[in-house]
């Protein structure tokens, strides 16, 4: 075997950083409503409430209010079916934003 080449570990070296162990809550927001408080007030079970947005529409990922990547809606199969999942499409760098 060649000395100059490194052989990639089967696993990924886990980072040390005990921040990286801290679960966070990640927020997914498909759309907003703007309905006035009184049409809210008439709501009841089983009403619809409608939203500015379509279901082939990206999704927004927010970690508190910071805006950290955009995806598409999926339905998971098999096992997990009927439970929704989110594809990302776009991440944002830390930095700057998306």
């Amino acid at each position: 075997m060649d000395d100059d080449i490194q052989e990639t570990p089967a696993e990924p070296i886990r980072s040390q950083n005990p921040l990286h162990h801290v679960p966070v809550e990640i927020t997914v927001a498909v759309g907003k409503a703007r309905p006035k408080l009184s049409e809210l007030l008439k709501m009841d079970q089983g009403a619809v409430l409608t939203l500015d947005a379509k279901v082939e529409d990206p999704v927004l990922l927010y970690i508190g209010d910071r805006l950290i990547a955009k995806g598409e809606l999926e339905e998971l199969e098999g096992e997990d079916a009927g439970l929704l999942a989110v594809r990302l499409t776009e991440i944002a760098d830390m930095e700057s934003g998306l």
